[in-house]
Order: structure tokens, then sequence, then C-alpha cells
């Protein structure tokens, strides 16, 4: 079965945190067992894990280059995995695929999603001669990057938990297989680099879902889980009301002049569009001579790293129960990320007025999965350090985040830069920035998919003049070849492809036109 992430990634830790994959030198079946039970526990909700064997492991990392088994040895480690899964209650199998290294050497890779039935229990130890004594079987979980029997009362947790599975990763009843759209799902396959892509539409869909875990139920009923629908259906709306960003700029308190946009679509199209946008027409640049320097003093009203921090936080953390947006409100003063509802009750008051956010548990699991495979979020608690240095990089205020007392709300507000509340400087010196600011190449990509999104289709040209290039740069058009050459976009008439009039569109956008 191939997975639905990037192999190289994930061997090399790139998307999934190091925390969520073990690597085992070669098979040894009990300590295995044990991370496989701990791994479907998911006892932080974080959406399970993978073990790597064949891979040694230095202080949590590979050791390169990847040592791998023996030609022909990983079909016999599978055949004995499989009889010793038999002794997790209830039944768990994990997701088994072998990818060959250079040489010939392979890799058992074992994908672990979080299960449907926890807890899991496996036994203690695993005897091998006849007429041993059964050992008793224990509930292992996982903390940090090491695998631990349950105490009393992490037992008792786990089994509360069981009864809560994450809203996102639930069945939709109201929703069919149909509803999952083969392109959303090639383009997401595509983009990650997983080898899934290749075969979205020479597979019947209920096979792609499958691989990708986006359906519970047996076969003759599948249904789509939330998740699925959230990121793989192009009117997520229609299931989950009000799932949409919101971005409100008020130039004044009375309202005179306000403007609002609505963004909808695939949680990752909504979160590029609304970047866009807010880079495109929210943000803008100081820029004022000081005596006596050569250099300028330069500043952004608000830097665009804290306010994309902010926002995808929003999204990932949000409650998909609550019909309710998230919104983006932006003043003279101030603007206002507000999602619905508060942070864990792991994090105590104390925790948000020292701006140290580290929550436990992930309320959106598998919603954060596909979002980290995109490299929109890292979800190591990252997000909150990074808005703090991105403002104070910028010369910013402080950023504050507040919640209430029964946690219905988050609110992150980040104070405008002090030099644009200044009433005396000329209107003509808040410039957007005299250059487009450095991007990688997948910075690019996440721009002009959500460009495409938005705008149903584009030239060349017209794209890169809304990035802020004087004309089409060589970076932009690899750019657009690299995701024509995916899938994701293409041309409108690919028979004229000199033409002026000649538009990209992205695939399964197909409506806007």
């Amino acid at each position: 079965m191939t997975l639905p992430v990037n192999i190289e990634d994930l061997l090399h830790q790139r998307r999934i945190e190091g925390a969520r994959i073990e690597y085992r030198t070669g098979w040894n079946p009990e300590p295995v067992i044990h991370t496989i039970t701990a791994f479907a526990n998911d006892f932080d909700n974080v959406g399970g894990g993978y073990i790597i064997i064949g891979a040694e492991e230095a202080d949590g990392r590979p050791v390169l280059p990847l040592r791998g088994l023996e030609p022909g040895s990983s079909e016999t480690i599978q055949q004995d995995l499989l009889n010793r899964c038999c002794l997790i209650e209830p039944r768990f199998v994990p997701v088994i695929k072998t990818h060959i290294l250079d040489g010939g050497r392979e890799l058992l890779i074992l994908w672990i999603p979080g299960g449907e039935n926890r807890p899991y229990k496996c036994p203690e130890k695993l005897y091998t001669r006849k007429g041993s004594e059964k050992s008793p079987r224990a509930v292992f979980i996982r903390k940090g990057s090491r695998t631990f029997r349950a105490n009393t009362s992490e037992e008792a947790e786990l089994f509360a938990m069981a009864r809560r599975i994450p809203f996102d990763d639930c069945a939709n009843h109201e929703a069919e297989l149909s509803d999952l759209q083969p392109a959303l799902l090639q383009s997401y396959l595509l983009r990650v680099g997983s080898a899934l892509g290749d075969s979205v539409f020479r597979r019947p869909l209920e096979e792609t879902a499958r691989d990708m875990r986006l359906v519970r139920g047996p076969s003759e009923c599948p249904r789509p889980v939330n998740a699925g629908l959230l990121m793989f259906n192009g009117e997520p709306d229609r299931f989950f009301p009000y799932v949409r960003i919101e971005v409100v700029d008020k130039p004044d308190p009375t309202g005179i002049g306000m403007t609002e946009k609505i963004f909808r679509g695939p949680l990752d199209h909504q979160l590029s569009s609304a970047l866009t946008y807010i880079q495109s027409y929210i943000l803008r640049e100081y820029v004022t001579k000081v005596d006596f320097s050569e250099r300028a003093v330069r500043a952004f009203n608000w830097p665009f790293k804290a306010v994309e921090e902010a926002l995808c936080n929003a999204v990932l953390h949000r409650s998909y129960q609550i019909p309710e947006p998230v919104t983006v409100t932006v003043t003279p003063e101030k603007m206002e990320i507000l999602s619905l509802p508060g942070p864990d009750r792991s994090i105590t008051d104390e925790d948000l007025r020292k701006k140290i956010l580290i929550s436990r548990r992930y309320r959106n699991r598998r919603i954060g999965d596909f979002l980290k495979e995109l490299g929109i979020v890292e979800g190591r608690n990252t997000g909150i350090p990074r808005i703090i240095r991105a403002m104070q990089s910028n010369g910013s205020g402080d950023p504050v985040f507040a919640t209430d007392e029964d946690r219905t709300y988050f609110l992150t507000t980040l104070p405008v830069h002090p030099l644009f509340l200044q009433k005396d400087h000329a209107a003509s010196k808040i410039l957007p920035p005299e250059k487009p600011p450095r991007r990688t190449r997948e910075d690019l990509r996440r721009l002009i998919t959500a460009l495409l999104q938005e705008r149903g289709s584009m030239s060349a040209n017209e794209i890169a003049r809304v990035l802020g290039y004087r004309k089409l740069t060589d970076t932009v058009r690899t750019v657009i070849g690299e995701l024509l050459d995916a899938g994701t976009a293409y041309y409108r008439c690919p028979d004229k492809l000199r033409s002026k009039n000649q538009k990209l569109s992205l695939t399964g956008n197909e409506k806007h036109h």
C-alpha cells in the first residue's frame, strides 16, 4: 500500500515531528508491538505515528546513510508482525509499506494512525516458548519520543477519551463518498509528493479515500470523515455552516469606508486566499529618512509572519462544530483574530499571561496532519513564539492572547506599529514595499494557488504583477511550470500557448470559468 505522505520527508522528519517517528535497526517484536499499541491509543491526539524498521537512530534522528534490511527479509518480518498484531486488543493492524533503498536494501515503514476503538492493550511480554505462561495485557502510551506503560490515572483518562473521537475524525452521515472530489485529492497528494497522486483517477475513489483514512464504515455504506470534507470538498460550508474566514477592514469606528472580504472553500485554500489578500491589501510598509543616517527607517504596520501564524493557529485550533467563522478585524490601532472556542483547559490563565501556550492535545488532529504535510503549519507549539519574534523583529508592541473564564473564544490582538499611529507623517510615506519580499518557491506556489482559487483564471503576467513583480520572473515562471506538471493548474487554451489571451486555471476550479 502507498502512504499518503512523501516518504523522503518522513524519513528525514521534514514534516512529521520526531516524537511521532520511531526508528528500529532490526526486527524486535516486543518493543514494536508496544509502540504500535501506544500510537494507536494516541494519548495526546496528535494523529498516531510511524515506525521505520531498518534505520539506525542517534539523538532522535536517523543515521545516514540509512542502513536498511537485507533484501527479501521484509516479507518474513511482515508475516511475523501480522501474527503479533493479533495479540493487540481490540484488533489493530498498521498500514505497512516496503521502501527500497539504493543498493536494493529495504525499509519497512509502519503507519499507525490513531485508532477508532481505543484504549488498546497488548501483552507486556511476548513469549515464544510453548507452554509459557501468558503475559498480562497492559495499556501503552507515548510521552514525547518514548513508549511507556500507562499508570492507573492515565488509563482512566484514556477510557474517558475513548468516548470522544475528535470531531474531524468522525464519519459524517449527512455526506456521501462522492462528496470527496478526486481533483482536490490529487492536487493535495501531488503537492506533498505522495506516489498516490498519480493513481487517483485510475482507481476507484473509495480505494484512494481508504488509503488516506478519509472514510469510515463498511464498503456498502462508506461515509467520509469530517476532515475529508473540510479539505477535499469545494464547498465545505454545505456541511459545516460558516466554515470560512472573514476579513473586515474598519478604517473608521463609525463604519465609514468599511470593507469585508469572505474566503470559502477547502481549508488550505481559505488560508492561502485570505493571507494573499491581507498581504496585498492590508499590510503596508512605513519608510522615512532619519537625520544623520544614510539608512531609512522601515517597518510594517503588521509583520506578515505574525499574521500568518496567528491565522493558521485560528484555523487549526477552532471547533468546526460551532457555526461561527474565523474573523480578522483590522482597525487603525490593531488587528484582531478571533476563533471559537478558547484553548484547552491544560493551558492555564497564568500560561496565557506569560504567553506560554503549550497544548498537550490537538483539537483537530487530522486537519493538523494535512496542513503540516502541506507545510502550512508545524504543529509543534511553535506558533505563539513565532508571532512574538516576528512582532519584536518589526519593532511592534507585544501581541496579546485572551480568552474568557469559560474558554468560549480565543482572541489574538496584534497592535499596529507605533509609526502608523503618528498623525504628522505624510500619507505618501506609507508605501507598499519597494520590492517584493524574498519568497521561496513553496511561498510562490502557495500564493499562486490562492490567486487562481480566488480569481478563477489569470495570465502569467497578471500573476506576476499581483505578486508585486514588474515583470514575469524566471522563478515565477518555474513555479507555474511545476504547477502545470503536477496537474494542479492547467492552460485554458492548450492549443494556443503563446496567445496573449492565454489564462491559467486551478484544476478542479472550473466553476469560475
